[in-house]
């Protein structure tokens, strides 16, 4: 009985420290203090602010009009007609638009995670806690 119990409060401890993504040793800690901390320092990382992407439709304007600007003079100074060269620039600047704006938007996503993690970990080694990772 007492084992099943032990094994039980080890998988629910596995359970809580993978959803916080960290590691704490929790050899010879209260774990219903550990558990209270835990969820205090979840509550603590969720103020970190998630980083803001410009909008798809600006990210998409300006790289079209910086597009279109370099189709035409690149087009012109070629011998071309100045207003296809526009046209080309123009769709490869849409999609250098959105390219850029998803991968903007990825990278503050993996920024915001890190924060949310160093957050964690800080409140779990500032309470006293061994963090492992």
């Amino acid at each position: 009985m007492r084992q099943t119990i032990a094994i039980g409060a080890l998988a629910l401890l596995s359970i809580s420290s993978a959803s916080a993504n960290i590691i704490v040793d929790t050899k010879n800690v209260d774990q219903t203090q550990y558990h209270a901390d835990l969820y205090e320092c979840q509550q603590l990382s969720q103020q970190t602010d998630a980083r803001q992407t410009d909008s798809l439709g600006k990210d998409i304007v300006g790289s079209t009009a910086k597009g279109a600007a370099l189709g035409a003079a690149g087009s012109a100074i070629a011998g071309g007609s100045g207003s296809k060269g526009a046209k080309v620039g123009a769709g490869v600047g849409i999609i250098g638009g959105a390219l850029k704006h998803g991968a903007e938007k990825r990278h503050n996503q993996a920024q915001h995670n890190m924060d949310v993690q160093n957050v964690m970990r800080n409140c779990m080694i500032g309470r006293g806690y061994k963090v492992l990772n």
